[in-house]
């Protein structure tokens, strides 16, 4: 996965920016989030003959307007991103046209900006945390778990975490972003399995909470830090795909025990806003011997081949690699 250079020292920068240019940058990821949809939408798929004269793929906005029961001009308008409101109505016939799914239904609905929109505020790196959720995260004492906040910032984990993630865990506190560690970590000694299926999901679920936030100078300039340093990111993000934490299977790799598949279930941490407790449970028989591996202490001291190169501070204070 081709990266570039990050400039760590400016990814978290004060939040600062004016209610109004914050308004301008929300209706500007409405006005692309309907284009993306709508060009997704073939004519077919609603009913309509597909034409031999499109000039791109999708529906027009014309038919959307049509289809939606909207005037065209009004349609248009909403999709240039100017500064004109929409009922919740109104919405929910675009959201059915489109044939949006529960997420993007609810993303199209605070980029518009609508009554009883989510506002959940950020938490950053550092940011405390009850006590008791660290005690919740060092009960799973078999099977790694951590807490991360809507931009993937780590939070907060527990011992096992830290034995399959020590990159991340053991970074400055103000590089401890899951999202971007898959994203620009070496492929030689990234646990992730598969990083752009991972990534793909990730950043599905960071474009829904971005919508939450559009506008805020400190999450604009954390999107440019992930465009900057991963084309893939930059690809992904463009597409305005939009996704929720699920459970789902995934795997890691570890060099004491090779592959492991696990179960990620989340959980909502109410304090702070919007932050998730991930848990990992083993997939398979074979993964939960391996779990239990690690947990016990077995093969926690092994490191992949490249480990030197890439962790010299660290492989100089244990004498690996001399």
């Amino acid at each position: 996965m081709t990266t570039n250079p990050v400039n760590w020292a400016t990814l978290n920068p004060a939040s600062t920016g004016g209610t109004a240019s914050r308004a301008i940058e929300r209706r500007t990821e409405l006005a692309a989030f309907l284009r993306t949809r709508r060009e997704r939408i073939r004519p077919e798929d609603v009913g309509l003959p597909p034409g031999s004269r499109r000039r791109t793929s999708g529906l027009r906005r014309e038919e959307v307007a049509q289809l939606a029961g909207v005037g065209v001009t009004w349609y248009t308008w909403l999709e240039q991103g100017r500064p004109i409101n929409a009922s919740s109505q109104v919405l929910d016939a675009i959201a059915r046209t489109l044939k949006l799914d529960a997420v993007e239904r609810a993303h199209l609905f605070r980029l518009a900006d609508v009554p009883g929109s989510d506002t959940r505020g950020p938490c950053s790196p550092g940011c405390p945390l009850p006590a008791e959720v660290q005690d919740v995260l060092d009960a799973f004492t078999a099977v790694p778990a951590h807490v991360v906040n809507e931009r993937f910032d780590l939070l907060a984990w527990n011992d096992m975490y830290a034995t399959i993630y020590p990159r991340v865990t053991s970074a400055p506190v103000s590089e401890r972003n899951t999202l971007l560690a898959t994203l620009i970590g070496p492929a030689c000694c990234n646990p992730v399995g598969s990083a752009d299926m991972v990534c793909n999901r990730m950043i599905g679920q960071l474009r829904a909470a971005y919508g939450r936030h559009v506008g805020d100078p400190a999450w604009t300039h954390f999107i440019r830090i992930l465009e900057a340093a991963s084309p893939a990111f930059a690809k992904a993000w463009a597409g305005h795909d939009v996704a929720e934490p699920m459970t789902k299977v995934a795997s890691f790799r570890h060099p004491g025990v090779g592959t492991v598949r696990v179960t990620t279930t989340s959980f909502a941490v109410s304090v702070p806003p919007g932050a998730r407790m991930v848990v990992y449970t083993a997939a398979d028989e074979e993964s939960r011997v391996a779990l239990d591996k690690l947990a016990a202490g077995l093969g926690t001291d092994t490191h992949f081949p490249c480990w030197p190169a890439h962790e010299p501070e660290r492989a100089m204070l244990t004498g690996v690699g001399s």
